[in-house]
């Protein structure tokens, strides 16, 4: 049963997968991720058009942004995302709940940002961004 009501983003994961879709971990650490969606939009405007600007549906886009703190040790985090983007590694990423009957979008694509960050007196961190292509899954 889906998840009803508002609930704790925490129970909202991230995971990757490097060996084609197998097996997926948690990416390690994370604080918060998100995940956006575009639709590029082409302008169409003629003379027909009345004065009003018009467009068509153009390609669409997906990315997750994502988060957390550096744990060297993690079976999969900071680490291995750098290699990854490094290696230009095409990976799948799922995005959702463990709840049976949310929303899970998975798709492949590319690391293509990480920082690894260090502010004295603070926990070293990490952010990230995985682009999309192709389709998007969406399963509950």
């Amino acid at each position: 049963m889906a998840t009803s009501g508002v609930f704790n983003a925490t129970n909202l994961l991230l995971k990757l997968s490097s060996d084609g879709g197998s097996t997926f971990t948690n990416l390690g650490h994370t604080t918060s991720s998100s995940i956006s969606f575009t639709l590029d939009t082409p302008e169409s405007t003629s003379k027909d058009s009345g004065g009003y600007r018009e467009v068509i549906a153009g390609t669409r886009s997906m990315e997750i942004s994502f988060d957390g703190l550096v744990a060297y040790d993690d079976t999969f985090g900071a680490e291995q995302v750098v290699n990854m983007l490094n290696n230009r590694t095409k990976i799948q990423a799922k995005f959702g709940t463990a709840s049976t009957g949310d929303p899970v979008y998975t798709v492949e694509g590319f690391i293509s940002s990480m920082e690894v960050s260090s502010e004295m007196e603070s926990p070293a961190s990490y952010s990230g961004t995985f682009i999309a292509t192709g389709n998007v899954t969406i399963a509950t």
